[in-house]
């Protein structure tokens, strides 16, 4: 691919190879936009079939985090690292160590944390090296497990949807139905069902169902059925591409709001539920709730600080709607929108981050 083009037509700041010898470290760091502060996202480690194929990804991970974080309201950037390899045995703590070292060398421009194929401890070993990293263990001013923050602005997301359809953010007797209920599934159909909402859902754990099952009285049903469920908020809380040109005609519901990331297909089907009507809150905005999360780690944790922060993705969401009905365009445009006026206007009296 032909980088420098790629990096002038989409505003990459910098894209930073690291090879360490010794450990077979082979990894990429990608800078996307440092307007509203330093570049923060995880780390990917990935048996990439390509070089080429780790460079795209990167290139996109990295700039949806610029996204995600100006959407969020955090005076953050976006980036994003991967480290081609196998996660199950090319891993070491020598290596994590080069790592950390290649990310010191920002100097703070870039912040990392974890994701795909990366765990806690891994970035336990990539804190020996540098302090630019979140999502460490608890010893180390952690803010722990994620999944009940980012459910829970879910659910403010969730709210605001409610509100911008009917009027009101009273879910009490309203019918949702959750596909998936894993970790941030299982935490957020618990806020549905204190408040009042009855839930529909489906996942492929039989575990995960008996769960919620026993806890909060859910109803069953198959995978593929979970589209034609007569709800009035459909929530995709698992994979991604799940709203496409099969399943949009299916859908019996008002709105879509749930924590999965990436869940259309393609930007044209945000445009299908735009003209069915169907109010749709965009993933990325929604399911910020992590990143804020891991964000006021930044600051020396503080949980009670830190869900006042998630709490206001319910603000967000409301503007993204806002300016849907602004400039009459769906959602998922809006949500972009949103995004790049928050870093044009800041950028009028910010510059690149660079740390004093």
């Amino acid at each position: 691919m032909k980088i420098f083009n790629y990096m002038s037509k989409y505003g990459y700041e910098q894209l930073v190879f690291c090879h360490d010898k010794t450990t077979g470290l082979k990894a990429i760091i990608a800078i996307h936009d440092t307007t509203l502060g330093p570049a923060l996202g995880g780390t990917r480690m990935w048996n990439y079939e390509t070089e080429d194929a780790a460079i795209e990804d990167v290139l996109r991970l990295a700039k949806g985090m610029t996204y995600k974080a100006a959407a969020a309201g955090l005076n953050l950037g976006g980036g994003k690292a991967v480290i081609i390899g196998d996660s199950k045995k090319d891993k070491s703590e020598e290596m994590w160590r080069a790592f950390g070292r290649f990310v010191q060398s920002l100097n703070g421009r870039y912040i990392t944390a974890e994701d795909v194929g990366t765990t806690v401890q891994d970035m336990d070993y990539i804190h020996l090296e540098t302090d630019h990293v979140t999502g460490v263990s608890a010893a180390s001013g952690s803010s722990g497990n994620p999944s009940p923050k980012t459910a829970f602005g879910v659910f403010r997301g969730l709210l605001a949807t409610a509100h911008e359809v009917w009027g009101s953010d009273d879910i009490n007797g309203k019918v949702i139905a959750v596909q998936g209920v894993g970790n941030v599934g299982y935490y957020l159909c618990k806020f549905l069902h204190e408040a009042g909402a009855k839930l529909v859902v489906c996942d492929i754990n039989q575990d995960s169902l008996d769960r919620v099952v026993k806890e909060f009285g859910a109803q069953v049903v198959a995978p593929d059925a979970i589209y034609d469920v007569q709800c009035d908020i459909f929530a995709p809380c698992a994979l991604g591409a799940v709203l496409n040109d099969n399943t949009i005609p299916r859908l019996k519901c008002k709105a879509v709001a749930g924590c999965a990331n990436n869940v259309l297909a393609d930007n044209r089907h945000g445009d299908m539920l735009y003209e069915k009507g169907i109010v749709y809150a965009p993933d990325y905005v929604i399911n910020a709730g992590g990143l804020m999360n891991v964000a006021d780690e930044l600051q020396g944790y503080n949980e009670e600080r830190a869900l006042d922060k998630i709490a206001t993705i319910y603000d967000n969401i409301a503007k993204v709607y806002a300016i849907s009905k602004r400039d009459n365009i769906p959602s998922y445009k809006a949500a972009d929108r949103m995004a790049e006026e928050r870093i044009e206007a800041l950028g009028r009296i910010r510059g690149n981050f660079i740390r004093r």
